[in-house]
Formats: structure tokens, sequence, C-alpha cells
């Protein structure tokens, strides 16, 4: 399976708290919902696409614990029979177990499991939000896409996708696209590491 990430990014790239105002509060963070506002047809047809390539998911305990929330009681939403009835993956050291099924804990060497998970047969195996899980894995050299979602507002401050520091990694742009709300949406490939050079210079 490919693993992807899909993640909502503010225009200052916080991608914290996107879809309400107490989905994540840790560190203080008060302006949750940000997101919200700027979805629209457009977005929400893209979204059913790419969640009908899924396979799998996989999530970061914090996201885990809000959608295993959530979703189970939205049996309505055109969402719900994907994301309630695929296998889910969890990676935390904390869990005992994990409530919404079928869904299997990951602890450990959280890389290595993965990399074994993508050598099951299958289409993608996909990250929703869990910016902290995304980044260990983009380290690790694990994630071969990822599709950007970029919501036309300056939070200005919040937990980001892309902190300083960072792992440096190469992308080649796949395609974007904006809705009439306004998001901006780009999809990556993961290439490996940067190529640099030097402006000018001689070829």
């Amino acid at each position: 399976m490919r693993l992807v990430l899909q993640e909502f990014l503010s225009l200052d790239g916080v991608s914290q708290g996107p879809g309400s105002p107490d989905e994540d509060t840790s560190d203080g963070f008060t302006q949750g919902g940000w997101f919200v506002p700027h979805m629209d047809e457009e977005f929400e047809r893209q979204a059913g696409t790419w969640l009908g390539t899924a396979d799998a998911f996989l999530f970061g305990r914090r996201t885990y614990l809000n959608f295993a929330r959530d979703w189970p009681k939205m049996t309505e939403h055109p969402f719900a029979g994907i994301l309630n009835g695929l296998p889910k993956y969890v990676a935390s050291h904390s869990l005992a177990k994990a409530g919404w099924d079928p869904t299997t804990i990951l602890s450990g060497d959280i890389p290595a499991q993965v990399a074994e998970l993508k050598r099951q047969s299958g289409r993608e195996l996909q990250i929703h939000g869990s910016a902290h899980l995304a980044q260990s894995l983009l380290a690790a050299g694990l994630i071969d896409e990822l599709r950007l979602v970029i919501a036309p507002v300056v939070v200005g401050r919040g937990r980001r996708l892309f902190p300083d520091g960072g792992a440096p990694a190469g992308l080649r742009l796949l395609s974007n696209e904006t809705t009439p709300g306004g998001l901006a949406i780009h999809v990556y490939e993961s290439t490996g590491l940067p190529e640099y050079g030097t402006y000018g210079a001689e070829r």
C-alpha cells in the first residue's frame, strides 16, 4: 500500500484544531475551527474521492480518539461507512485498548511497523491529521504522497505540520486546484532529500 498523508493547514502552516473550537485545546490553543468556514461542495467531492481510494487508515492517538468519539455516531454521513468499516491503525504508547473496531494499536518501533503495513497488498494507507505521527514518518521516508488542503486564514499560533528543525524533504507537485470556498489543494509526491543549487550559476 502507498502511505498517503491528508492534512488541513492554515496559510501560516498550523494544523492544530481545524474542525471545531474544542477539537484540540492542548498547549492553550484557542483558535480551533478555523478550517470549517471554508468548506464547500467541491471540497466535499474531492474528500469523498480520496476516501474511495483508501484500504486502511493510520492515526496518531489524539486524532484517533477524536475520530473514534465522533464517527460511530455519524451513521447518516456519506463518509461514515468507509471510516467506520475499514481497518484502522493507531500509533500509541499509552492506549491499552481501542474501541473503534476494527482497530489495531501500534507501539514500539512505529516506523518499522508502518513499513510492514506498506508491504501488504492494497491501494492506500491514509493518514488523516495526526501531525506528530506524520512528521516522524516523513522523516523516515515512508510517506509517498501529501495532500495538503490550505485554508485562506492566518491562525497566528498552534502546532505546525512542518516545524522549525523538522526533517528536510523533497517534493514534486502532482496537482493543484482551488475551491469556491478559497481552499487551495496541493498534492505532492515525495522524492527523497531536497535538491539544492545556486541561482545564476553556470550550468
